[in-house]
């Protein structure tokens, strides 16, 4: 997260997160006398991109999520698979393969058609102006940490004349009475399941119902972004389809969790998704071919999806352990979903270094450290995938521990 976005209001919603942790704790000095001082040496030159990469793949095992394929292999794998399921090409998204496969998660998700985008970004800016054309308003409600508001340089508004209505605090997903009480009246509602910058927290079933009930009743449009919409299902416990009905359209990402060279699904009723078929082509995004993009998610979306509810409950034994170290502070707890965020005292660099040095010598990538909006205090994203396979939660929690003896 770039700590130049960080807004007044989200630095005292971030102190409210962490009020009562350990982390906000005054720092109690025991020393009986200053440290002599020391001849000051050079700091090294960080490491480039390729440097880093280099080091990542060289790791037995990555904390923060599944460490990419060997580019060359990932393609030939694609190749294989095509070729075992007799799959052929396709123009411009008419092709067998492609088509079957959008009806495949359509009805995965409870929707009568889908539709593949090349981006998600593509996907939620199309779902959204659709709706903001057909209600004749162009207000969206959001939460202060949704993907349109940090990532996407102010796309939905400088293409497509949206505006922001931001109807949450950061440190909560959000709910039904954030609807009810906007300060403006709403076309859409843009929900993410789950919030990735609260480290992956959900509404509860009850809530997720009652926002459903309340865009209903208010006539609002009610879209999920549903990026990370695989790792809600074994929280909720549901069917995809349940965990989806009541939403007009969701979209969903293919290489987040799934594993695709790129790519999303927008899904929804079938003359909202030929509608959008229209605006992925007046965006520039109906590719001469998807065929390889498919091939990479429909190679893999079976496999990935079941293997979630085994990755949920590592995922509860390993942010348990790390909770334990009282220098810690793990977010949210408990985890909700196999994602989740863990904060600490420290500087970014000197972590991110020291991190780095680290994964040379024990091969094990915990990743980078960024600031928070509390000076002093930084955090990390941990995602448990089957890049962790070939570690042990003990080798983990060494590792980390070993990283925050270093900082003392």
């Amino acid at each position: 997260m770039s700590h130049h976005r960080f807004s007044r209001s989200e630095f005292l919603a971030l102190t409210r997160l962490l009020a009562g942790s350990a982390l906000l704790a005054p720092v109690v000095s025991h020393a009986a006398a200053p440290a002599k001082p020391q001849a000051s040496k050079p700091a090294p030159a960080p490491p480039n991109r390729a440097e880093v990469d280099a080091i990542r793949r060289a790791c037995r095992g990555s904390v923060t999520g599944t460490i990419a394929p060997d580019p060359a292999a990932e393609l030939i794998a694609i190749g294989e698979w095509m070729r075992r399921q007799g799959a052929g090409s396709d123009f411009y998204g008419q092709g067998e393969m492609v088509e079957s496969f959008e009806k495949k998660l359509a009805t995965l998700l409870g929707f009568p058609a889908g539709c593949y985008m090349p981006t998600g970004t593509m996907a939620q800016l199309i779902a959204l102006r659709i709706y903001a054309d057909a209600r004749g308003n162009r207000n969206v409600g959001l939460h202060p940490s949704s993907h349109h508001v940090l990532h996407e340089d102010s796309s939905h508004i400088v293409l497509h004349q949206l505006r922001d209505v931001i109807l949450s605090p950061w440190t909560r997903p959000l709910l039904a009475r954030d609807v009810q009480h906007s300060p403006d009246p709403l076309g859409t509602v843009s929900v993410e399941l789950p919030v990735r910058w609260l480290g992956g927290q959900l509404q509860t079933w009850e809530q997720l119902q009652e926002l459903k009930s309340t865009c209903r009743e208010k006539n609002v449009k009610l879209h999920m972004d549903g990026a990370r919409l695989w790792e809600c299902q074994p929280f909720y416990d549901r069917p995809l389809a349940d965990i989806c009905r009541g939403f007009d359209s969701v979209y969903v990402s293919l290489y987040k969790r799934i594993g695709a060279l790129s790519g999303a699904m927008l899904v929804g009723s079938e003359d909202f998704i030929r509608e959008a078929r229209l605006w992925r082509h007046r965006h520039g995004g109906n590719l001469y071919h998807h065929y390889p993009y498919v091939a990479s998610a429909a190679m893999r979306l079976d496999g990935a999806i079941a293997g979630l509810p085994a990755l949920f409950r590592r995922t509860k034994a390993l942010s348990e352990a790390l909770a334990a170290d009282p220098r810690l502070t793990v977010q949210p707890r408990p985890i909700q979903t196999n994602m989740f965020r863990v904060y600490v005292r420290g500087d970014a660099q000197s972590f991110s270094l020291r991190s780095l040095a680290q994964a040379k010598e024990s091969r094990i990538w915990l990743g980078g450290f960024a600031p928070t909006r509390v000076p002093g205090i930084i955090d990390t994203e941990l995602e448990v995938t089957e890049g962790l396979n070939d570690l042990t939660d003990a080798e983990i929690l060494r590792a980390y521990r070993r990283l925050l003896d270093e900082a003392t």
